[in-house]
């Protein structure tokens, strides 16, 4: 396999030790070069910063991620402690954002809440240099949009992004990068976001172990799988296979100063 591909976005401290262990042996001989293992919480940050010390293509990136309660005042200040600390050895500031999936089944919740833990850690992308990755869908990423602009954070990365062509358009002319999963190769409302949105902001993620369905159902969520993404946005941009290949790779490589 000659060409490399970075996974941008992967929950790597969740797979079995097993399963990452399969993982790292297959990703040479897949092309897979490095993958940005994003943390959940202060006990997955610290899983993801012990298990890339035993590999240099394990990338960790440190966050919380806004699909669940809030973290107590001395978790947050434990997490941004960390960041700062191994702030040489992170590739970014994430998964952050905003509930929007947990809001749809309780209206009630504080969304405010969230807004200023959101704001904390675009601080903290700001004050670190760091790049940001972001869990901000729909109508939540024109508010997160202007979060970025408030603290000058241009180097953001909406992760497995869905929204409205306004919302796209936004995202366009501030230059964010997206990401698409391998769902791409059978989900139509993203196989037009492909089509609309630039080649030198896109790459490509599995945000594993996230599981998939079509040609993946029932399949342990693999980096190899990126390849058929690859192949299905090299498809819909008409363009050659290794012409995409590489503008993706340089994509990631240029986020995250890989």
């Amino acid at each position: 396999m000659t060409a490399s591909i970075v996974d941008a976005h992967i929950h790597f401290d969740l797979y079995t030790e097993k399963d990452r262990r399969e993982i790292l042996e297959s990703l040479e001989a897949n092309g897979i070069a490095s993958m940005i293992t994003v943390s959940s919480h202060l006990t997955s940050g610290i899983k993801n910063l012990t298990i890339a010390l035993d590999d240099k293509r394990i990338k960790p990136a440190l966050g919380y991620h806004p699909e669940q309660p809030l973290p107590s005042k001395e978790e947050i200040e434990d997490i941004t402690s960390l960041a700062r600390r191994y702030s040489s050895s992170i590739s970014a500031i994430g998964e952050v954002g905003l509930p929007y999936y947990s809001r749809k089944e309780d209206p009630s919740i504080d969304v405010e809440a969230y807004v200023k833990l959101l704001e904390h850690f675009i601080k903290l992308a700001a004050e670190l240099n760091k790049p940001i990755v972001l869990h901000a869908i729909y109508e939540d990423a024109d508010l997160v949009c202007d979060l970025l602009k408030k603290y000058g954070v241009r180097n953001a990365h909406f992760h497995w992004f869905k929204g409205s062509a306004t919302t796209i358009q936004t995202l366009m002319e501030n230059d964010y990068y997206i990401s698409v999963t391998p769902d791409c190769v059978y989900k139509t409302k993203i196989q037009k976001l492909i089509e609309v949105y630039p080649l030198n902001r896109i790459m490509v993620e599995t945000d594993g172990p996230w599981p998939f369905e079509g040609p993946f159902k029932d399949k342990m969520t693999h980096p190899v799988m990126m390849h058929d993404s690859i192949a299905k946005i090299s498809e819909i941009k008409c363009l050659p296979l290794q012409t995409v290949y590489r503008i993706i790779y340089q994509n990631t490589v240029r986020l995250f100063h890989l």
